[in-house]
């Protein structure tokens, strides 16, 4: 059974890359999307596919229904969203896509580190999972293929 996994959560860092190349090593058989992970190409896009805009406001809103089309899209096609929450960066954009996943009833893991429990304790309650690393958050979809 191929399962296709949506991972929302900061492009910073190289969490996607770890999570694929576990899971390769784990050998599930798994397919993941992710939203755009080129921040340029993500803040430009707007621009590139309609044009130059009038000022940054028009501009961040034409990258933004792109992107968000992007994200509904391959959140629809999704099995299963997980959403990595860190400690670095501002985690608005993890926090909306982890809020999407789980208004379209997708089933949904959230890997969050300890300190982070009380500020994402309303999400982590409405999720049907939550993990404190990538392996834990394998482990839990490995026990589907059990």
């Amino acid at each position: 059974m191929q399962l296709t996994v949506y991972l929302a959560g900061e492009i910073h860092s190289n969490w996607r890359e770890e999570i694929k190349t576990k899971a390769e090593e784990r050998k599930l058989s798994l397919t993941f999307v992710s939203p755009q992970t080129n921040h340029d190409r993500s803040d430009n896009v707007g621009e590139d596919i309609l044009g130059k805009q009038p000022g940054s406001l028009y501009k961040d809103d034409a990258a933004s229904d792109i992107n968000n089309f992007r994200t509904q899209v391959l959140m629809q096609k999704s099995d299963i969203v997980i959403a990595l929450f860190g400690e670095k960066y501002k985690q608005w954009n993890t926090a909306m896509d982890a809020s999407t996943a789980i208004a379209m009833n997708k089933p949904t893991i959230i890997i969050r580190p300890e300190s982070l429990i009380h500020p994402l304790k309303e999400l982590s309650n409405k999720a049907n999972v939550t993990v404190e690393s990538v392996d834990q958050a394998l482990d839990v979809i490995g026990y589907i293929y059990e």
